[in-house]
């Protein structure tokens, strides 16, 4: 238990990891998986040259059979690293001696930073593809909720006010919107994200003659990966687009995050998280049912965007090597990775078993007498006495309303200027907030169709067999 206690972030700690992240996305991030990310790229690049004839075959197998992770010194690694200050050379020490004979032609014609970048890479291949598939269970589960409340009234809210009726599932919609967009953004950054580098010191691949394109083109097929139209090193628009991409899909949980403990608060309770015993629960008041899911959401949203900044920070880079913006990458591609996963894993959570009281809703949306519905009132008696009157008898209605506590449809029908045109039936129809619903229910509709037509496109593309 006590080397469980070292960690001094909510990534790694016993007591947090599990609320900012998922095990799952820990391990892609892990040392352990990080380090063989090394030795993997080391053996694709051996195998790429001898396939080019450029090591021996012999070799490359040699360096494949051989390089094994657990039978390195990682003290031995770790000490090496502090002192050379990037773990490829120490790596290769190690990889060296595993491989005896065939060590000679570890690491040919690399740089450092090729085996780290593209190590990265297929780090962030494994972790997209996460993203992926909880994005995919978030639509599902918003789509359900969007048409359970297609027809549920519900008070819209402007500047935190009353403003005009909508529907829950309008609501839940506008969500389910923004994540069939980042799915669709997610598939078009892939070609430009995963992308394998190799290219040698200052990018030009001299160290390997005329078979540095071939080397490289062998290495990519090896691992799956995009080839380079040209070297990287320095033009890191590829990762920053990752974690900015991150920003946006865990901006989009902290709006629903936000949304949600509103909802929640003890003035509105309109929806609740999942109920689960202890949970939210205070040490000193035991009526509390905090919403620590959306919490944690919209922790991870702040957290995300701010290693987004960093990343793009981190592309002004000098010349053909950077001196450090490369180092921040270490920091803000893992952490916003773990902190994305972890809220989507919440949001799952909380969205999959929202509370959601229908009741409350209506009541809440009656609650000031019909005035959330002014507009209505005015649209509907502005063909008898224009627009701007119109506006000006209701405007005066409301303000009656509101000082007095009346229902506003009373006070309209005592008005001879608006009962000289509209009977009491009228007032009372054009008052009733259901009625006045514009075409948000044709608005879910037309989201769930678009995101059955794309999960229909997804599926045709990954999941149907090819010819």
């Amino acid at each position: 238990m006590s080397s469980q206690l070292t960690s001094t972030t909510v990534v790694d700690s016993i007591l947090y990891r599990d609320a900012f992240g998922t095990p799952q996305i820990r391990e892609i991030f892990s040392d352990r998986a990080l380090i063989s990310r090394y030795i993997e790229v080391e053996i694709a690049l051996a195998r790429a040259e001898a396939k080019c004839g450029v090591i021996p075959a012999e070799a490359a197998r040699e360096i494949a059979a051989r390089s094994d992770f657990d039978k390195l010194d990682l003290d031995r690694l770790r000490h090496e690293t502090e002192i050379v200050g990037y773990p490829i050379l120490p790596l290769v020490h190690q990889l060296v001696e595993m491989c005896g004979e065939a060590g000679r032609y570890v690491h040919w014609g690399a740089t450092t930073q090729d085996i780290m970048d593209t190590a990265v890479v297929l780090q962030i291949r494994a972790a997209l593809d996460l993203v992926a598939t909880d994005i995919a269970e978030l639509r599902r589960i918003l789509a359900d909720l969007s048409l359970r409340y297609r027809d549920t009234p519900l008070a819209g809210r402007t500047h935190l006010q009353h403003a005009l009726p909508i529907t829950f599932g309008y609501k839940t919609a506008i969500w389910l919107a923004m994540f069939d967009r980042h799915a669709e953004r997610l598939a078009q950054l892939r070609p430009r994200v995963l992308v394998g580098q190799f290219a040698g010191a200052a990018g030009t691949l001299a160290s390997l003659g005329d078979r540095g394109l071939d080397v490289q083109e062998a290495m990519m097929h090896e691992l799956g990966l995009g080839i380079p139209a040209s070297t990287w090193h320095v033009a890191r628009d590829g990762f920053a687009e990752a974690i900015n991409f991150l920003a946006l899909v865990t901006g989009s949980l902290g709006k629903i995050a936000y949304d949600v403990m509103m909802m929640a608060s003890t003035e509105f309770g309109e929806v609740f998280e999942p109920f689960v015993s202890g949970r939210g629960a205070s040490s000193t008041m035991p009526q509390k049912r905090n919403p620590i899911s959306s919490e944690l959401m919209l922790a991870a949203a702040k957290s995300v965007r701010q290693q987004a900044g960093l990343m793009v920070d981190a592309m002004v880079q000098d010349f053909e090597r950077a001196t450090g913006p490369w180092h921040t990458e270490w920091i803000a591609i893992p952490e916003g990775f773990v902190f994305t996963a972890g809220a989507l894993n919440q949001a799952k959570f909380m969205l999959g078993g929202l509370i959601v009281d229908e009741a409350r809703m209506r009541k809440n949306l009656d609650m000031t007498n019909g005035l959330i519905v002014a507009e209505a009132v005015m649209m509907g008696l502005a063909p008898h006495i224009g627009r701007q009157q119109a506006h000006d008898v209701v405007y005066g209605a409301c303000r009656t309303a509101n000082e007095t506590g009346r229902k506003l449809a009373d006070i309209l029908a005592s008005n001879t200027e608006v009962s000289g045109y509209l009977d009491r039936a009228a007032i009372d129809r054009l008052t009733d907030p259901v009625n006045y619903l514009g075409v948000a229910s044709q608005m879910v509709d037309r989201v769930l169709a678009g995101a059955k037509r794309q999960a229909l496109r997804a599926w045709r593309e990954v999941i149907a067999p090819r010819p």
